[in-house]
């Protein structure tokens, strides 16, 4: 899988997509992940990137044009003998207006081969971009953040850790929270017990289908107790 984030802030998401599982997807050669300053696809001396919005209003907008050229010349760098082929990259814009991040579009998104992912900022982007460019905006939840690089680096680890090959265990991704529309069961490991709090006796026991049908049911009681809104939507 290929990926490209185009941001003002690129040291945002350098750090920590270059640690962890993230570190070790890139190492392994399943992830190709590149990062890149939007301002490098600017013409003039100053690297403008914005400028006030017509019609009036507060703060600035981000310019159609470097993010056109930035989209294009990373898409023309995809060969027709590479894997995508000829495949369409899939590009997204991180914007708090746009439809809410889960776990099912993260286990989409993880199915393609080329995502190009734009980090909007200030009052937002030319909607140019969105009408003529742009095949997704995305929001990962309903507040503003400084900026969309903040929220490029929690969309990227959440679909890179669905990507075959990438966790140790391949049933990780699939018991994680969300991913059967539950959240995840309580876990324990050692001490069997702690200051005087024990593990509960099912996990010790060894009988799977037991521990199965506890984990079930506390999944759905954790889901009950805090996210009440994801009942019913795994039917």
């Amino acid at each position: 899988m290929k990926i490209d984030i185009l941001t003002l802030f690129p040291e945002i998401c350098r750090a920590p997509l270059s640690e962890s599982i993230m570190k070790r997807a890139q190492e392994n050669g399943i992830i190709d992940l590149r990062i890149h300053n939007l301002r490098d696809w600017t013409r003039d001396k100053h690297h403008i990137v914005d400028d006030a919005p017509f019609g009036g209003g507060q703060g600035m907008v981000m310019k159609a044009e470097p993010i056109f050229a930035a989209v294009e010349e990373l898409r023309g760098q995809i060969s027709e003998k590479s894997k995508i082929g000829n495949r369409k990259s899939k590009i997204i814009l991180m914007s708090p207006a746009g439809h809410r991040f889960d776990q099912q579009l993260a286990a989409q998104l993880s199915r393609e081969l080329h995502l190009i992912i734009v980090c909007g900022h200030y009052e937002g982007v030319d909607h140019r971009v969105i009408e003529h460019l742009v095949d997704l905006e995305i929001s990962i939840g309903d507040y503003v953040l400084t900026n969309g690089a903040i929220a490029a680096v929690v969309l990227v680890d959440a679909i890179v850790r669905l990507v075959p090959g990438v966790l140790g265990h391949e049933q990780s991704a699939v018991d994680d929270s969300f991913s059967a529309g539950l959240l995840e069961a309580p876990q324990y490991t050692r001490p069997a017990e702690f200051r005087g709090w024990k593990v509960p006796n099912v996990l010790l026991s060894g009988n799977h289908a037991e521990i199965a049908a506890w984990r079930k049911e506390q999944a759905l009681e954790r889901t009950k107790e805090n996210r009440p809104d994801l009942l019913g939507r795994g039917d």
